[in-house]
């Protein structure tokens, strides 16, 4: 796939100092794109945007704290 045309983000709530940070793209029809941000030429992995929605949102409602 082609993910020239990719727009990538952070989260606000990274911090600057190097830590674990993955970068999204969520620009591309029909795919959301993850990136590790200390590696961004190296793998990422694709979801389709309802995958990637139900992720978040279990994210958001903690069912990933522990």
């Amino acid at each position: 796939m082609d993910l020239s045309a990719a727009v990538w983000r952070k989260s606000s709530l990274s911090s600057g100092n190097g830590g674990q940070c993955v970068e999204v793209a969520a620009n591309l029809p029909g795919v959301v794109v993850v990136r590790d941000s200390k590696d961004p030429d190296g793998p990422k992995l694709l979801f389709a945007p309802a995958e990637w929605n139900a992720f978040v949102g279990r994210v958001k409602n903690g069912a990933f704290d522990h």
